[in-house]
């Protein structure tokens, strides 16, 4: 049955490597289970439902990436899109604040748009137009754009009165619990122990209950209520044009996003050639269905998560070690307690929250993810250029889309300049122009 299903020997692999892998890859990216209801409750929805919504399009996404493509990655809500799912969700369009609602009615949209856009071969085309460098540069980019994000969660690092940033009060307790945090998943990971980020964050959540830093929450319950997010959309504002250009932002986003983990992951795993290309188109498709069943349970974009790398790196080269991921990701429904008391934050003196077990993997996520930075051809200036511009416009602009734009822009730009630019596929140039207009619409409704 499994043999017939995952065509397990044409792959060179077995069953036991497969759940094996597919075991390590949840381990990895159990985080976003805790982080993704801290995240979006901030934009004022259920912490509990979005919890639910994060397992359920997690698992479901995965489960289509299994049967649908025969691939050993999984899916769940993105780090970076709910960021801007948090700023979308407070913008004032055609004198009305979206909230929260309206922006999962955009995120609605884009997902049918990016299935569309799947449907006609565009993101295909765009992957195999993409060069190297900036393939690369995209998962540097976010990997750094992450661990920014967990610097300031740890409370490491944050906004003083005069400056833009500078080293916070370690002195603090969440602060130490970070820290420790970090230094303890370091150890693990040093020592190659499988699993090293849950375990990490296993041993923070004892040491935080022990010294009174996170309240003991329970453990295992019945799954709480998805209703308070189930297909909360609201249309009132669809269609219009500021509306419109929110879904597009939304779909940049995804798009890109997507194609930079698939792309990477897919050549990790020995499956970027000719001979797997129909299994790359169905794996983009799976990615785009994901994005459209999240935003009906009442969760962010869902994405493919570059954690599968670890999966994969442990020799699961087929989609039962999606299946195993997606299975676990139902069964830690039932474990809500435990979620809302390792995600909820932790509230500090003079206001704010720090997230102490959760900002840890982040930074290190981050890390891992910056690894392809050598592949970039540092010595061709025209290719060196827009990929530093795209891996610092990231975190610099605090936007995945925004740090794009400088790279697609800038790219066929110099290559143009430079004498090259009959080396420069059409759609690079297409690409570019497409950014400069999001750039220039975002600055006239994002205010900047």
């Amino acid at each position: 049955m499994l043999e017939k299903l995952f065509k397990l020997t044409e792959h060179k692999t077995t069953v036991r490597r497969e759940i094996g892998g597919g075991l390590i890859t949840f381990m990895t990216m159990a985080y976003i289970i805790f982080v993704q209801p801290g995240v979006l409750s901030l934009a004022g929805m259920d912490f509990d439902s979005v919890m639910i919504a994060t397992c359920l399009s997690a698992a479901i996404g995965t489960f289509i990436m299994a049967f649908l493509a025969n691939y050993p990655v999984a899916q769940a809500p993105a780090m970076g899109e709910n960021f801007l799912f948090l700023t979308v969700a407070s913008l004032s369009v055609g004198g009305t604040v979206l909230g929260w609602r309206g922006a999962l009615t955009a995120v609605l949209f884009s997902g049918v748009m990016f299935i569309i856009l799947t449907l006609l071969k565009f993101r295909q085309a765009i992957i195999k137009s993409l060069p190297n460098s900036l393939k690369h540069a995209i998962a540097v980019g976010i990997g750094i754009f992450i661990s920014f994000i967990g610097l300031g969660w740890a409370g490491i690092i944050e906004k003083p009165k005069a400056g833009i940033l500078a080293m916070a009060d370690l002195r603090r307790a969440p602060v130490l619990l970070a820290l420790f945090g970090l230094i303890f998943i370091t150890i693990l990971m040093s020592r190659k122990v499988r699993g090293a980020i849950l375990w990490g964050m296993l041993v923070s959540t004892g040491a935080g209950l022990l010294f009174g830093i996170i309240k003991y929450q329970g453990i295992i319950s019945m799954p709480p209520s998805l209703a308070p997010t189930l297909m909360k959309f609201d249309f009132s504002l669809f269609l219009t044009v500021d509306f419109l250009v929110i879904a597009v932002i939304f779909l940049f986003m995804d798009m890109f996003d997507a194609m930079g983990t698939l792309v990477a992951v897919a050549n990790q795993a020995g499956l970027l050639n000719k001979k797997n290309e129909n299994r790359l188109g169905k794996a983009l498709m799976g990615d785009a269905i994901g994005t459209v069943g999240g935003a009906l349970f009442g969760t962010s974009t869902v994405n493919s998560f570059i954690e599968s790398s670890a999966g994969i790196a442990y020799g699961a080269r087929t989609g039962l070690a999606s299946f195993t991921t997606g299975v676990l990701f139902l069964l830690a429904i039932f474990f809500s307690p435990l979620v809302k008391m390792i995600g909820g934050g932790c509230a500090v003196a003079g206001g704010g929250i720090l997230y102490p077990i959760t900002a840890p993997v982040m930074i290190i996520v981050g890390c891992l993810m910056t690894k392809s930075i050598k592949e970039i051809d540092w010595d061709t200036f025209d290719e060196a250029l827009p990929a530093f511009l795209m891996i610092i416009g990231m975190p610099l602009t605090y936007s995945i889309a925004d740090g794009m734009a400088l790279g697609f822009i800038s790219y066929p730009l110099l290559k143009l300049f430079s004498g090259k630019g009959r080396k420069v596929p059409v759609l690079m140039y297409v690409l570019g122009a497409m950014f400069l207009v999001y750039l220039v619409s975002r600055q006239i409704l994002l205010g900047g």
